[in-house]
């Protein structure tokens, strides 16, 4: 987690709850991996909002008009002069509409972007991003110059990315957006012969696609894993994938890329952690991600 992001700071965590700054609007939420004492309580105070419940999706905000706060705008750096913006304001389920942690993730697809098009200036990278909520990914890409499929299940989520390329500047990027199940749309895109140069997926633990379709991470993901490697004619120049389930380590969604995508004699993706520190350098682990090369 770097340090150099002037519109965001993780105050405190504990207790089962997280204290984050977004360019100026302070919010207190559930996190279920905070399970140590706070370290600074009075600092609590300074919440504009807080949601209660004991995780996402479970409780309301406090005060009730926090729905309708904002937007507020966080400019997010990307390094090398590069810098996208995207909206804060409380959802029902209790996120923001930004996820932080994934602030390296969007700098190493920024850079790969850049280097893959460098060596062909006359035909940007194409990027896939699946389960790609508000943007982040998306953004992050075609700042740096790719052309990239953004597909959601969700229209809500698809209308804030569309929101939030217009903040960033990027309004007339060359940008597909898409409200559709994952899976359909690479199964379709698989019998239409497409190929991309990156693929960058975050799929959540349980969901429902339009239409009703169920989504099971430890069922699905190795068959859309499967259609991905496909859509890149194997690796391709890039592969990242994030994933914020309990019991889905490093290693996990190691096996997951090398069983349906690299293979067990190609060269192993690096895995990590997700994480986001305080000014005091405590971390809090917030997911995990896995990328090759």
């Amino acid at each position: 987690m770097a340090t150099d992001w002037p519109d965001y700071e993780l105050i405190d965590f504990g207790d089962n709850r997280r204290l984050e700054r977004f360019a100026g609007f302070v919010v207190d939420r559930p996190c279920p991996q905070a399970d140590r004492p706070r370290q600074a309580p009075s600092r609590w105070r300074e919440a504009a909002a807080r949601y209660d419940g004991a995780r996402a999706a479970d409780g309301d905000w406090r005060p009730r008009s926090a729905e309708r706060s904002g937007p507020f705008e966080c400019r997010v750096p990307l390094g090398d002069s590069l810098q996208i913006a995207m909206a804060i304001r409380p959802t029902p389920a209790g996120q923001v509409g930004l996820f932080p942690e994934q602030l390296e993730c969007w700098r190493w697809i920024a850079g790969r972007v850049k280097r893959i098009a460098a060596t062909r200036p006359d035909e940007p990278p194409r990027l896939l991003n699946l389960f790609a909520y508000t943007g982040g990914s998306t953004l992050a890409a075609a700042a740096a110059g790719a052309a990239v499929t953004h597909v959601d299940a969700s229209k809500p989520s698809v209308q804030t990315a569309r929101d939030n390329a217009k903040l960033s500047g990027l309004a007339e990027a060359p940008i597909r957006w898409i409200v559709e199940d994952a899976v359909r749309y690479c199964q379709r895109e698989v019998r239409r012969g497409s190929r991309y140069d990156l693929v960058v997926l975050d799929p959540p633990t349980y969901g429902h696609g339009p239409g009703g379709s169920a989504w099971r991470i430890d069922r699905d993901l190795p068959g859309l894993l499967e259609l991905c490697a496909e859509l890149a004619g194997g690796v391709g120049q890039g592969f990242l994938a994030t994933c914020h389930t309990p019991g889905v380590g490093p290693a996990e969604l190691t096996a997951y890329l090398s069983d349906a995508v690299i293979g067990h004699c190609g060269q192993p993706p690096r895995a990590g952690e997700l994480l986001l520190s305080t000014a005091d350098n405590r971390k809090l682990r917030s997911g995990v991600w896995a990328r090759w090369p």
